[in-house]
């Protein structure tokens, strides 16, 4: 009868490294103590979302707050979700956010030396591994087919027993202990017949929860942890060859050197399945960092997790092509990964992000409560505080990638600075500006190839606008300060029949056709087009003189 080592030697006969050199292969890395290396480890599918840029932020700031490495691997095991050229659109859609990994996949090749940082490039690393598990005998190849495993699961299902192939379900199991099977497990692996290999756990299957073996895990989110034995024999290779990702990630977090595992809370059923395989493989455990799934407040008051269907807010295109501005997503995520971060952001109301002292521990261990309406308000305030110049750059880089038809606007960059910078620097600041389209939309008055007139003019003074239009045409000086300006508007109002205060008229409304806050709607739509904007003045001294003239002429 085979031994554990040759039946590890028929299945995967010739590999050209063992485990020892591997080890040497992939050494300690050489950083500062306490230093910590995080991944990020997105499937190809094509769909990246906003929990994949969630725990980018926790892994960049574990690692570079800590002198440590972030790096980027595909995790493309799954061979049946691969999307074309969802590795290219991954890359870019974090680097819009300006997530920056240290090593891993780029567009142009790998960097570091850790590597290769793919997984379906790594396939002889992954039967290294899994044939000292064979040899070890805590592994083992089952051939059962999908129509055996059919009639397990309603076997199982109808002695309510736990589902799944473990102890006493698979003949293959303990294949070392019966000749004939032993025999039929040789002859069927050199007749070439399809089989996985499993993992031999050494839980107790459907044991009383007093009789459960359990360890104690500290997570660095939710603390210490009790968890069960695993007792599934999990499939670690499939009949492909290629691994699943339980054992993928724990071989290549072993060999890259991960300290800290960022992922999802959907993960923490397998985690018994995890610590049997870093303790099967005589290897440390990293630190595990459950992070809270995603909700949102849904449209019945109460709160439920986001979704593909049913959120557009939940891809990363969305932002994207929205053009939220990195920083400003960065800024709302802070608040919502950390519970002390708007204090710290009321305290500190210039300082960049990265001087925020983050940690797992002010991460909630429950639902993390999204809501694109504050993300929209932490918009406004951080864009104040990016130059008008650097944010109209951005604006022109964005621009070019999602909307090109805006070319138009950036033909002076330094009179789209003046155009954005308006308001800005008042003892109230205006936070008009939120996200790209949103701000395209909210200047597109300046520009004649967007300038369109949406609204009407005010009921009040419509039969007069004319009138209004041509004494303010005959009137204007381009060079008057706001006061002088408005004092001239305040003439027009009276001399019509207008109360120069708002007060006035409400007090007499009567006594007045309408106000002085009617007449310069009327200038204010010939101008903009719309019935609210910033300080017309301002606007005015923007435009310059020849576009105010030639829009008021247009309106007569």
């Amino acid at each position: 009868m085979l031994s554990n080592r040759e039946l590890a030697q028929l299945i995967y006969p010739s590999l050209p490294h063992t485990p020892e050199e591997y080890e040497a292969m992939y050494p300690e890395r050489n950083l500062p103590d306490g230093a910590r290396v995080t991944r990020l480890g997105p499937s190809p599918t094509g769909f990246i979302h906003l929990g994949n840029l969630y725990g980018a932020f926790v892994d960049e700031r574990l690692a570079h707050q800590s002198g440590g490495v972030f790096f980027l691997r595909i995790e493309d095991t799954d061979d049946k979700r691969f999307v074309e050229n969802a590795v290219e659109t991954i890359i870019s859609s974090l680097a819009f956010f300006d997530i920056r990994f240290d090593e891993g996949v780029t567009e142009n090749g790998d960097t570091g030396s850790y590597g290769d940082y793919t997984q379906s490039h790594r396939g002889e690393i992954y039967r290294t591994f899994a044939r000292k598990l064979l040899e070890n005998g805590m592994a083992y190849p089952c051939f059962l087919t999908e129509e055996e495993i059919t009639a397990i699961r309603e076997k199982q299902e109808a002695e309510k027993t736990s589902p799944g192939i473990y102890a006493g379900w698979s003949k293959y199991r303990d294949w070392d202990k019966d000749e004939a099977i032993a025999s039929e497990v040789e002859s069927r692996i050199k007749a070439g017949d399809p089989f996985v290999i499993r993992l031999k756990s050494k839980g107790v299957p459907n044991a009383s929860a007093a009789d459960t073996a359990r360890h104690t895990v500290t997570d660095a989110i939710r603390g210490e942890l009790s968890v069960p034995d695993n007792f599934q024999d999990v499939v670690i290779i499939k009949q492909t060859g290629i691994p699943t990702y339980h054992f993928a990630h724990v071989v290549d977090d072993h060999l890259m050197r991960t300290t800290h595992v960022v992922r999802g809370e959907e993960w923490l059923p397998s985690l018994p399945i995890h610590i049997e395989l870093f303790e099967d493989l005589g290897w440390e455990l990293p630190v595990y960092c459950h992070t809270a799934q995603l909700m949102k407040i849904g449209e019945d008051g109460n709160k439920r997790k986001l979704s593909k269907r049913k959120d557009p807010e939940l891809s990363l295109d969305y932002y994207r092509s929205q053009g939220y501005h990195p920083a400003a997503v960065r800024e709302y995520l802070l608040t919502i990964l950390n519970s002390n971060y708007e204090e710290w952001r009321a305290a500190n109301p210039d300082a960049s992000s990265d001087e925020f002292a983050f940690t797992t521990e002010k991460m909630s261990s429950s639902g993390a409560l999204f809501d694109l309406d504050k993300l929209n308000d932490v918009s406004k305030t951080t864009l104040l505080r990016i130059d008008a110049h650097e944010l109209a750059e951005w604006l022109r880089s964005w621009s070019e990638e999602f909307a090109p038809e805006y070319s138009y606007v950036f033909k002076d960059m330094d009179h789209l600075a003046d155009i954005l910078d308006l308001g800005r620097h008042d003892a109230r600041p205006r936070a008009d500006l939120v996200y790209a389209r949103q701000i395209m939309d909210f200047i597109s008055y300046f520009f004649d190839e967007s300038f369109s007139r949406t609204d009407d003019y005010p009921q009040e003074a419509a039969a007069d606008s004319g009138e209004i239009l041509r004494r303010y045409l005959d009137s204007y000086d381009h060079s008057d300060d706001n006061g002088t300006w408005f004092e001239k508007i305040r003439q027009i109002t009276t001399d019509l029949g207008y109360a120069a205060k708002p007060k006035d008229y409400k007090k007499h409304p009567e006594e007045y056709k309408g106000h002085v806050g009617h007449v310069s709607t009327v200038i204010r739509i010939a101008l903009m087009g719309r019935a609210t904007s910033p300080d017309v003045w301002a606007i005015q001294q923007i435009m310059g003189e020849e576009a105010v003239r030639r829009r008021i002429s247009e309106c007569l």
